[in-house]
């Protein structure tokens, strides 16, 4: 985790879910909020490398986190999930909407089942999660929702057309959630980063030309890495943006 990343007094003890968070960004966010001492459960469909996560910062953290194995696209599993994280650290304070998976797909060959999938991974979750956990948050006072869009829906990427929808809608939808829970002392705002230099976008996409072109675009001249995404995101879920909902934060290093 970064040294400069800095510590948000109000996010101690804070119960905090992240959807998503035993590899990639999550596992950046996992740490990120265990490190600030917050009380973090994570789901994730994957076991070992979650459980590994786990147990590695079982060890060094204020609060073991918590890693609750479950498939997001099962709505019954999802609901069992977040009432699993309320039971041993009580109703989500903050919850991250951030699982996701960017496949690559041709417009000319997918079918609506295919569509309909992607969508169960990408859109609905976001929606589902938010739904289970409300109404805790609203009976314990409020609290902050953080969805990870990204900014492939705002390039005319032509490779994934069912992700950049899904990723679109999420914009749509932290603004409804937004308006809808606002009333409850609920922030919502989305984060949408630029390429990220995840294990898995430089084991299947990422070529030495392709990276040199993105940061031949982005104002700031290196790679994005997970934990670049960590600070963005522990801003918008802490008392220092008590008064900024349904607002899209750009992390792409300036590419946009």
């Amino acid at each position: 985790m970064s040294e400069h990343v800095p510590t948000f007094p109000d996010l101690k003890d804070k119960a905090v879910l992240i959807t998503g968070g035993g590899s990639g960004i999550g596992a950046a966010l996992t740490e990120g909020f265990a490190a600030q001492g917050s009380k973090v459960a994570f789901i994730d469909v994957a076991g070992a490398p979650s459980r590994e996560l786990a147990d590695r910062l079982a060890g060094i953290s204020r609060h073991a986190p918590l890693f609750i194995q479950a498939d997001l696209t099962d709505l019954e599993a999802l609901k069992q999930a977040v009432a699993q994280a309320e039971s041993a650290h009580g109703p989500a304070r903050v919850l991250i909407n951030n699982a996701a998976l960017d496949d690559r797909h041709e417009l000319l060959e997918i079918t609506g089942d295919y569509w309909d999938a992607n969508h169960a991974i990408n859109l609905r979750p976001v929606a589902f999660t938010a739904q289970a956990v409300a109404p805790g948050m609203i009976a314990a006072g409020g609290g902050a929702i953080v969805n990870f869009t990204s900014t492939s829906y705002m390039l005319n990427i032509g490779a994934m057309p069912a992700y950049t929808a899904a990723k679109a809608g999420i914009v749509g939808l932290t603004k409804g959630l937004a308006g809808r829970l606002g009333p409850d002392g609920i922030r919502v705002n989305a984060i949408a980063p630029g390429w990220v230099m995840t294990e898995r976008q430089k084991k299947l996409w990422v070529t030495e030309e392709g990276l040199a072109a993105m940061i031949e675009r982005q104002c700031l001249k290196r790679p994005i890495e997970p934990d670049d995404m960590v600070g963005p995101c522990l801003f918008l879920a802490s008392n220092a943006s008590a008064m900024i909902t349904a607002q899209v934060l750009i992390a792409d290093g300036g590419m946009m």
